[in-house]
C-alpha cells in the first residue's frame, strides 16, 4: 500500500472506533473480520487481567484485544460509548490519547501499546502512570494495513510528563 492510499484509508479506520456511524460516502469496515490471524492461545493465569475500556462498535480496539490475548493475557472489556471519563481518571493528557484505555496491574495502557512493551513494563515496574500510542498509527497491533507500518513512539506517562518509552518502525 502507498503511502496515499494508507491515508486515504485513515478516515475509514477512524471512522471503525467511532460510536457514530461511518459517513455516508465511505462503506463501514468489516469489524468481524481481524486484519491479522491471530491463533487461540488459552489464558496464562500468571499474567494479570488486562481490562479494556472501549466503544462497542471499534473494530480496531477488538483487533487489538486480541494481539493480547494471543500473548496468553486475560482480556476483560468493558464497552462504553464514552470512555473520556476513564482517561481523565488515570491522569491520560490529552496529547497522548486514543481510541480505548486498558488498565493492568495498576497501569494504564492507552491505544495500539505492542504487548512486548506491556510485558517490559510489567517486569521493569517503572514509578509511571502507564504507557501510551497517542492516535491510531498504521502498523500499531490493531492498526495492520498490510505491510505499512507507520514510525510511532509509545510514551511513558509519569508525573512529570511524557518520555519515549519505545519506538517502532523506521
Amino acid at each position: 500500500m502507498t503511502r496515499f492510499t494508507a491515508l486515504a484509508a485513515l478516515p475509514l479506520l477512524l471512522a471503525a472506533c467511532s460510536p457514530d456511524a461511518a459517513p455516508e460516502s465511505a462503506p463501514a469496515p468489516a469489524a468481524s473480520t481481524p486484519t491479522v490471524p491471530v491463533a487461540s492461545v488459552a489464558p496464562d493465569p500468571s499474567l494479570p487481567t488486562v481490562v479494556v475500556y472501549k466503544s462497542p462498535t471499534c473494530g480496531c480496539c477488538a483487533s487489538w484485544t486480541e494481539h493480547l490475548r494471543a500473548r496468553g493475557f486475560p482480556v476483560e472489556t468493558i464497552d462504553r460509548d464514552d470512555i473520556t471519563e476513564v482517561k481523565d481518571a488515570n491522569g491520560v493528557p490529552a496529547e497522548a490519547r486514543s481510541c480505548h484505555t486498558a488498565i493492568v496491574d495498576g497501569y494504564v495502557v492507552e491505544g495500539h501499546v505492542p504487548v512486548e512493551d506491556i510485558e517490559r513494563l510489567l517486569t521493569e515496574r517503572p514509578d509511571a502512570r502507564g504507557l501510551a500510542v497517542p492516535g491510531m498509527p498504521l502498523g500499531s497491533p490493531g492498526m495492520e494495513q498490510g505491510d505499512t507500518v507507520q514510525p510511532y513512539d509509545v510514551l511513558l506517562l509519569t508525573d512529570a510528563g511524557t518520555t519515549v518509552f519505545a519506538h517502532h518502525g523506521s
